[in-house]
């Protein structure tokens, strides 16, 4: 069983939708993330060149999502994943993207979705 790193509901704005309103302006979207990694080597050092950085993978998210554009919840998950995997080192990440007030009389509409580095190395 692998370990897990969690960054809980980071409030983001961007570009989501297809309906002509969602076009122009930035809505809500709020996004968690397992990352899931060994952390026992870091946990017996206790020096940070053992773990895997989940500042630089929250940093990196954050710009990402910020400047993008999406039509889906679906697609913008899966960015994140491919960021996180590809240019930020993690092995396996499950990110939940939800995006709140997208249906009437539901709180939130989200996805949860699961990648490992075999996801994105086809």
């Amino acid at each position: 069983m692998k370990d897990q790193i969690l960054i809980q509901n980071l409030r983001l704005r961007c570009l989501i939708g297809f309906s002509p309103h969602e076009l122009n302006d930035k809505q809500d979207v709020v996004i968690s993330m397992t990352l899931y990694t060994d952390t026992r080597r870091a946990g017996e050092t206790d020096s940070p060149d053992d773990l895997l950085n989940y500042r630089t993978i929250n940093k990196a998210v954050i710009q990402f999502v910020e400047n993008s554009s999406y039509k889906t919840v679906e697609a913008l998950a899966n960015g994140i994943a491919r960021l996180a995997v590809t240019e930020c080192g993690a092995e396996h990440i499950r990110v939940e993207v939800n995006k709140p007030g997208a249906l009437r009389f539901a709180d939130n509409v989200g996805v949860i979705i699961e990648r490992t580095r075999e996801d994105y190395m086809k």
